[in-house]
Formats: structure tokens, C-alpha cells, sequence
């Protein structure tokens, strides 16, 4: 099933697209995540009332499900308490369509994830050819009212603005910010403060990129000595770079070697490590990989003689990890500030995690 949209002039096509984009997502939330062509048939008069509802004489207008929830109770959606008629009509006409009036909670309660993914490449001589992080903060907001809040980041621009003299404290130059429309973008391009009035519960608050100084949490050092045509040796060393009060969790290293490998010997200073023949690789596996830790793995490969003898491609080493508490990037949230009328007190938790992307060694 494609969606496709018409224009009778020559309009900016990323406003078509993020337009269908929000147009999938109401869907899913009105017909569930899988829908199709029969669900579609079957609800005409709910899209007739989303396609009024979302677009106006070939404007975008209100994409915000929650807003829609309102007054459009169809689907999947259950209805919510019907609100006032001065309240729902501030809510669709509103520049605030993200958020209703009225919220209240017993707990103010603001829980931040900054979520990071390491990219990595690694030639044969140990160079590196490519490594970037891209990362996102994801926010779930529990907060009574319309409150203002204003995030930062350890933002390098932000930080040489505040420092003085000589006690500069060190930043990290922040690449690519995408924000959610909730952010002012106004405030950001002037002077690089996130200051926003947040959705109620889960939403993405940022994306970015960092492809300078980034602390790589694993380092391996691989080296494969083939024995003419029948034996294969592989020594892997591997060394975690983060701090000793750390650990990363789920580590899967994948240790290619050759198709005709007919037996393997492994040797290994913890975890599992196990020949997969269909995966054509050692698989080693450690639970917990705690910091500033060393360990090695030994294989020797005995190889079936081929008919037609080929040279070993060589396909890089793949690593899988999560490091909880670590961002590779270096970035860390340096305040966030909410501001309401009636000055509420609001608990704060943040979480960090660096997960691996492609983080591959050729060997």
C-alpha cells in the first residue's frame, strides 16, 4: 500500500512528506500499527473525518493524535473525558496542539534517556576509517499544567559563551540537531537554548550527530595467521575503554572465518564462544564485560582442501554491545529547568546508553 500526495503548484516537498509521515502515524493510532487496504475500506467515514481534520484547503493543520482524540472517537482510540467547548476549541486552534490544559499529577515527574548509537570502521592496519555517534534524547514528562521547560546539553558553542577567562570547561560539538516541533526553534538558532512547553508522557525530544572526539567503548586487536591451505589461526584481544565502575551488558562479538572450516579449537578467557556454521563465524558472548577489562580469544581452524582453492575474503569482526551509564559522544545533560505558576517541585531522572551501530575491525 504507497500514499501518495497531489499538488497543483511547486510546494517545499519535505512539508509533503512530513505531512504523510504524521498522516501514517494518526492512522496507526486510529486502525493499529498493521492496517491495510480492507481496514481502510472498511473505516471510509473515520478517514474522511482525520483527512478534514488534518488538512485544510490543501494546508497540513492538526496532526496531533492526542488533539484528535478529543472529538474524533473512532477506531481504536477510546474517548477521553469530552472537555469544555472553549477548551477544545483553544486546542485545535491553539498554537499549542501538542498538549491539553488541565493535567494534573499528584508526582512531577520528568524521566530523560539519552539513547546513543556507535558507528565504527576499522582497517586492517588498525586505522580508523569512519566513527560517528548518533544519538537521541527521549523524554517522558509527568508535569501538572502548561509548564515551560529548558534543557541543556554540555554543548560546546553554549559552554564558550558562559565560560570566562581562563576556566573554560570542555564541550562537545553537537552536529545535525533535528527537535521536535514542541522546541522553539527561534531560541535555538539565536543563542542555542532548548526551551519548550513538553507533550504529556512519551515523546522524542532530539536527535543529533558527533563525529569528533568520540571515545570508542571497545578496542580489538585482531591478528589471523592462515598455514597454507588447511590450517587458520585467529588471536583477538579485546579491551573495554570505559571506566571501571561501568559495564557493558549483551556482548556478542562475531569473529568471521573461512566457509570450508571444518573443525575449531577455541580458547577463551570468559564468556562463550562457540563455531556457527551457518553464521560462517566464532560467536563469543559475555553477559557482563566489565571495565578497563582485557580478554582474549584463541582459535585454531582446521580447513576442508577445495577442488578450486580461493583466496579468504576476510569479512570484518561485527560487535554488538550495550553500555549502560556511558555516552561515546561525551554529551551529558547539564540542567533541566521547568518553570510553571504555581512553582511546583519537579523530581528529575536521567539515563544514559550507548549501544553499538556498525561497529566493525577488518581483520
Amino acid at each position: 500500500m504507497y500514499f501518495v500526495a497531489l499538488t497543483k503548484s511547486n510546494v517545499n516537498p519535505a512539508l509533503v512528506f512530513e505531512y504523510l509521515f504524521q498522516k501514517i502515524r494518526v492512522l496507526k493510532a486510529y486502525l493499529g500499527e498493521e492496517f491495510d487496504e480492507s481496514s481502510m475500506r472498511n473505516n471510509m467515514t473515520l478517514i474522511y473525518e482525520l483527512m478534514d481534520e488534518t488538512m485544510d484547503f490543501g494546508y497540513p493543520q492538526n496532526c496531533a493524535v492526542d488533539v484528535l482524540r478529543l472529538y474524533i472517537n473512532l477506531g481504536n482510540v477510546k474517548p477521553q473525558d469530552e472537555p469544555e467547548p472553549e477548551q477544545l476549541t483553544k486546542q485545535i486552534t491553539g498554537a499549542i496542539d501538542w498538549r491539553r490544559e488541565g493535567i494534573r499529577y499528584k508526582k512531577n515527574e520528568v524521566y530523560i534517556d539519552v539513547l546513543e548509537s556507535v558507528n565504527l570502521l576499522i582497517s586492517s592496519s588498525g586505522n580508523i576509517l569512519r566513527s560517528e555517534v548518533t544519538g537521541k534524547v527521549q523524554m517522558n514528562t509527568k508535569l501538572t499544567g502548561m509548564p515551560e521547560c529548558k534543557f541543556g546539553l554540555n554543548d560546546k558553542l553554549v559552554i564558550e559563551k558562559e565560560s570566562t577567562g581562563a576556566r573554560k570547561k570542555p564541550g562537545v560539538e553537537i552536529d545535525d540537531c533535528t527537535f521536535h516541533r514542541c522546541v522553539r526553534l527561534g531560541k535555538f538558532d539565536a543563542d542555542r537554548t532548548i526551551t519548550f512547553i513538553p507533550p504529556d508522557g512519551e515523546f522524542e525530544l532530539m536527535r543529533y550527530r558527533v563525529n569528533d572526539n568520540v571515545n570508542l567503548p571497545f578496542r580489538l586487536i585482531p591478528a589471523v595467521q592462515e598455514e597454507g591451505q588447511t590450517k587458520c589461526s585467529i588471536n583477538l584481544k579485546v579491551i573495554a575503554n570505559f571506566s571501571e565502575k561501568l559495564f557493558a551488558t549483551h556482548v556478542v562479538i562475531k569473529v568471521p572465518v573461512p566457509k570450508n572450516t571444518s573443525k575449531s579449537k577455541i580458547k577463551n578467557s570468559f564468556g562463550r564462544a562457540k563455531y556457527e556454521p551457518e553464521q560462517n563465524a566464532i560467536v563469543w558472548r559475555i553477559k557482563r564485560f566489565p571495565g578497563k577489562a582485557e580478554c582474549m580469544l584463541s582459535v585454531d581452524l582446521e580447513l576442508v582442501r577445495t577442488v578450486r582453492p580461493k583466496a579468504w575474503v576476510r569479512p570484518p569482526i561485527n560487535v554488538e554491545f550495550q553500555v549502560p551509564m556511558f555516552t561515546a559522544s561525551g554529551v551529558h545533560v547539564r540542567f533541566l529547568r521547568v518553570y510553571d505558576k504555581s512553582g511546583y517541585h519537579t523530581n528529575r531522572w536521567v539515563r544514559y546508553i550507548t549501544k553499538a551501530g556498525g561497529y566493525q575491525v577488518r581483520i
